[in-house]
């Protein structure tokens, strides 16, 4: 919600300078979002007059300019505006101003070898419109040398501020005046509402979807003459980003913003019968205001004539019936469309316009009569014209509300001590009515004592979003300042606390540590991607329907996309070595997974004089990390087997899985596929993995605490072996078969040594595996080490392997 300092002073009578207003503003709630003052960009920009005007000698197209900017010595100034000429006063920028378009700053040069110094500039270039055929040309009695931004009324901050859901109030400038004055800055101005004469009967409007539209007010005004908007009107729209268009257009705008209450304006000529609010109907369309073609339906609300479609009730308007420059009669609309409506139909049909985001938070239903006459006076005042009696078809929901309340609630609530009278005087401030009294006299042991009265609140009809009495103390608190609530600790119960994390939740925590203990940065990604992202990975089940924005429109399948982009963004700033992981949740139509994604990228020491030489990451890296955050995670490491190629987003040969059986799959691994790498625009080897904790095996709750820890006895022997085997057979099939022969003795084996070459027979590899063996009570004898060693061997050769000499 954007307006201007001297904007809100039209409604708020306040001495208060502009940082007072912003802090008062952060403090009750109204979030500013910035400040912006256009006169601090313009100050380098004057009100000048061209003396004289002659053909550049080198060019037919620049002009050579004697201008005089008010310091007593003309400048000559080279010009290519075709309407530059001898007596006309425009906008000068002189040496050392910054053009706003674009950034340049102005000095002393040559063009086609003539001597300029400054410009006169166009509105485009100071960014007060989009006329950018010739140079500005001001009214010839503009006092020459003056600062433009201050002769134009420039100089008037505009001030952005965040309006929540549910402060529907403050969606008009009137309602952040009435805030402010509670807050006790200032006085809020009355308003004054015209009493309208009008002439012979209202328009014919009626209702059909009493539902979508419970009440329609309107009123014609015939004979008017459509035209520019005064200046005023003009400057404060523009100044907030909005578009002057025509006085009849810009009045509607212009009351939806002050006061928060969206109309609409219709040529008459262009409508054929009375106007209904009706639901759509099946094969409708309206051409909207925006260029573009809606089809409605029965779930929505439209205003209609009998022929046709000509707005989308309480969003957007349709091209064919607006007030156009030769609009010679028009018809007022000032309705009430109800919020849930509003909401559905904008999703819809994926349309926003400042009138959906009003009607769908709740305008005033009790201000159609006085929005009605305030935009009638004004057209009048104008455009000219004789208005009508105002036709009134519906009734609008503004029942009076109610609400109990005692004043020492609020200290019960919020923690906040506020004096009942002075409770009332901000109730009462913010548009409440309070009935009751601020004290009675009750008798406590005999003695009279003053004690907060109850009241009984009234609910103002445009805060819809006061319900109850916890409401009315967020409202006291909020205008005595949120910072005045004290931080008070809650109780704590005596005695040792109970754990509150989750089983789920302390893995978690294992396995977060142990990444970070491992040198790997967290990053923290969005859970939506974009199509086209998501489709890299395998696409995703599910599609938002209301996406923040199209980058944003599907929920993740696979935590890679979201660190391969941070990875691209480390990579772009220099980084040479990158090591991110997340732990987050992936999505499926079975629900969410709760996963671990990693990625590394460029070399595994870092370049520079004391390091060693720096070698890619490949995909034993990748595999030692998904190892070690699997046996964080409490997942039977020693019985993993290896399988081949993980999913598509991974490189063929160059990756694998981790399982417990041939389908429950732990983790995946391995050097990414080239055509994903190249889509988020890496180079290089770049290595990733994801464990999938929710296929993990839960462990067993046991009564018991765990056994101390108790060292063996004896030391380990080791025995190392070397197996000649066919290509075919795998590395780790031979490993598991390795330490299956005495699981009773062998507690760990290992493959140091992978060889091909000579001595070696072509089709077979050479496997060299380390196994360590463990004694109990005594050492191993002669006998009982052959014996283990010919298990080994055997069940070595159940593989295919023999014992190489």
């Amino acid at each position: 919600m954007k307006f201007t300092l001297s904007w809100l002073k039209t409604h708020l009578d306040t001495d208060a300078d502009l940082p007072t207003i912003l802090k008062t503003l952060n403090a009750i709630g109204l979030e500013v979002e910035g400040v912006e003052n256009p006169a601090e960009k313009l100050a380098g920009f004057r009100i000048a007059k061209v003396l004289t005007a002659d053909k550049h000698p080198q060019a037919d197209k620049l002009q050579v300019l004697t201008v005089d900017h008010g310091d007593g010595q003309p400048l000559q100034v080279v010009c290519g505006a075709p309407n530059a000429r001898a007596g006309l006063v425009g906008v000068f920028g002189v040496e050392g101003a910054v053009v706003p378009s674009n950034g340049m700053v102005l000095k002393k040069t040559a063009i086609r070898g003539v001597e300029s110094n400054g410009m006169m500039c166009s509105t485009r270039e100071l960014e007060l419109g989009d006329d950018h055929d010739g140079i500005i040309e001001l009214s010839p009695d503009a006092p020459v040398g003056r600062v433009y931004a201050d002769w134009a009324g420039l100089d008037d901050p505009v001030i952005d501020v965040s309006v929540t859901p549910n402060r529907q109030d403050c969606m008009g400038v009137r309602g952040i005046a009435r805030d402010l004055a509670a807050a006790g800055l200032g006085t809020l101005n009355a308003i004054i509402v015209p009493t309208i004469a009008g002439v012979g009967p209202g328009p014919d409007v009626r209702i059909e979807d009493s539902e979508g539209c419970p009440a329609f007010f309107a009123r014609t005004v015939r004979g008017v003459t459509n035209g520019a908007s005064p200046d005023w009107m003009s400057r404060r729209l523009k100044a907030i980003g909005q578009k002057p268009i025509s006085a009849l257009v810009d009045i509607t705008n212009y009351i939806m913003i002050d006061l928060g209450r969206p109309l609409h304006v219709y040529d008459m000529a262009t409508l054929k019968g009375g106007l209904i609010a009706r639901k759509g109907r099946s094969g409708e369309q309206v051409l909207a205001l925006n260029g573009k073609t809606y089809a409605v339906d029965a779930s929505m609300t439209v205003i209609a004539d009998d022929e046709a479609v000509h707005d989308i009730g309480g969003i957007m308007g349709g091209e064919h019936s607006g007030a156009q420059d030769g609009t010679t009669d028009v018809l007022i609309e000032c309705a009430y469309f109800t919020p849930e409506r509003i909401a559905v139909t904008g999703q819809a049909l994926a349309l926003t316009s400042d009138a959906r985001g009003r009607f769908e938070r709740g305008v005033d239903p009790a201000f159609l009569d006085e929005g009605l006459s305030i935009a009638t006076d004004l057209v009048v005042r104008l455009c000219g014209g004789s208005p009508s009696e105002a036709t009134r078809a519906g009734t609008p929901p503004a029942a009076l509300r109610t609400v109990a309340y005692a004043p020492d609630q609020c200290l019960a609530l919020a923690g906040v001590e506020v004096p009942a009278d002075q409770q009332k005087r901000i109730l009462e401030s913010l548009g409440f009515g309070v009935a009751g009294d601020v004290h009675s006299v009750e008798y406590q042991d005999g003695m009279p004592v003053s004690v907060p009265g109850h009241w009984t609140v009234t609910v103002p009809s445009w805060r819809r979003d006061v319900d109850g009495w916890p409401d009315i103390v967020e409202e006291v608190v909020r205008i005595v300042g949120l910072d005045h609530v004290p931080s008070t600790p809650l109780p704590r119960a005596p005695g040792v606390a109970r754990p509150t994390a989750t089983p789920e939740q302390l893995v978690e925590r294992r396995v977060r540590r142990t990444a970070a203990a491992r040198g790997l940065a967290e990053a923290i990604n969005w859970s939506f991607l974009s199509e086209k992202e998501a489709a890299a990975v395998g696409g995703g089940d599910w599609t938002l329907a209301n996406p923040i924005s199209e980058d944003l429109k599907v929920m993740r399948p696979s935590l890679l996309p979201g660190l391969l982009s941070a990875t691209k963004r480390n990579v772009d700033r220099s980084a040479t070595s990158v090591r991110l992981f997340e732990l987050g949740r992936r999505y499926f139509k079975q629900g969410e997974r709760a996963t671990v994604g990693f990625v590394l990228a460029g070399e595994k020491v870092a370049r520079g004089w004391q390091t060693g030489k720096a070698q890619p990451f490949d995909a034993f890296d990748a595999k030692a990390e998904v190892i070690a955050l699997l046996a964080a995670a409490g997942a039977p490491v020693g019985n993993l087997q290896s399988f081949g190629e993980a999913s598509a987003a991974y490189h063929p040969g160059q990756s694998g899985t981790l399982r417990l059986g041939p389908k429950a799959v732990l983790a995946e691994y391995g050097v990414l596929h080239p055509n994903l790498a190249r889509q988020f625009g890496l180079t290089g080897a770049v290595v990733a993995g994801e464990i999938f904790l929710d296929a993990i095996p839960a462990k067993r709750k046991s009564g018991a605490l765990r056994a101390p820890y108790a060292p063996p006895p004896l030391q380990a022997v080791k025995r190392d072996f070397a197996f000649l085997v066919p290509d075919a057979v795998e590395a780790d099939a031979l490993v598991r078969a390795v330490r299956g022969a005495d699981k009773k003795a062998i507690v760990d084996a290992r493959l140091f040594d992978v060889f091909v070459g000579p001595g070696v027979e072509d089709g077979h590899k050479s496997l060299a595996i380390e196994v360590t063996l463990q004694p109990g009570e005594k050492s191993f004898s002669q006998e009982e080490l052959e014996a283990i060693s010919a298990a080994v061997v055997k069940a070595a050769a159940k593989l295919g392997a023999t014992l190489r000499g």
